[in-house]
């Protein structure tokens, strides 16, 4: 909704990405274009008193640098 809530990079992480890699090397073999989900930076919907949540119609926007960006609209379930 044009409001910037999050903006991280690896620099933040808790574990840096080689750390990371070798910790789930231990217990599965990556493959080439495995994907490591390495959870959400600060400023999520909990975080806020009170907690925000996405309602249908917000409009959810987010980008990596050197990738490009993605535009998504909240759905109501249905």
């Amino acid at each position: 909704n044009g409001e910037m809530l999050q903006n991280s990079n690896t620099s933040d992480f808790v574990f840096d990405i080689p750390t990371s890699i070798s910790y789930i090397s231990r217990f599965m073999t990556l493959l080439p274009g495995d994907i490591i989900s390495t959870g959400t930076p600060f400023g999520v919907g909990l975080g806020f008193d009170p907690p925000r949540y996405l309602k249908p119609g917000d409009v959810v926007e987010l980008g990596i640098d050197g990738l490009g960006t993605s535009r998504q609209v909240a759905r109501a379930y249905s």
